[in-house]
């Protein structure tokens, strides 16, 4: 059984801040092939579709696709403020390995 990822309060906040649930749109975090360590991920602003895990909280959604829910069990996706900007951030116990921009990682 796998645990789906969890989306901390601070998340859920910036996309109600930012007015996502109000057009539609839901957080979408993907993992894909490439970056300099294997795997990276793709966080964007979507709308949810077919076959999604949905996440919700304060009116908000966060949506994860099928094929890349077995890479994110038991994340916690977060938002942080840091003095290189604010940005949504995947906390992942299964990377094995990551690099230094800190989006590409290995499993």
């Amino acid at each position: 059984m796998q645990l789906p990822p969890k989306v901390t309060d601070r998340a859920f906040a910036r996309l109600a801040e930012i007015g996502a649930g109000d057009q539609g749109q839901a957080l979408r975090v993907a993992v894909e092939g490439g970056g300099c360590s294997g795997f990276q991920y793709d966080i964007r602003l979507d709308a949810p579709g077919d076959g999604d895990l949905v996440l919700e909280g304060q009116g908000q959604k966060v949506v994860v696709d099928e094929v890349s829910l077995p890479f994110l069990e038991n994340a916690v996706i977060d938002f942080t403020e840091e003095l290189i900007g604010a940005r949504f951030v995947i906390e992942n116990p299964n990377v094995a390995s990551s690099c230094g921009c800190g989006t590409s990682f290995s499993m």
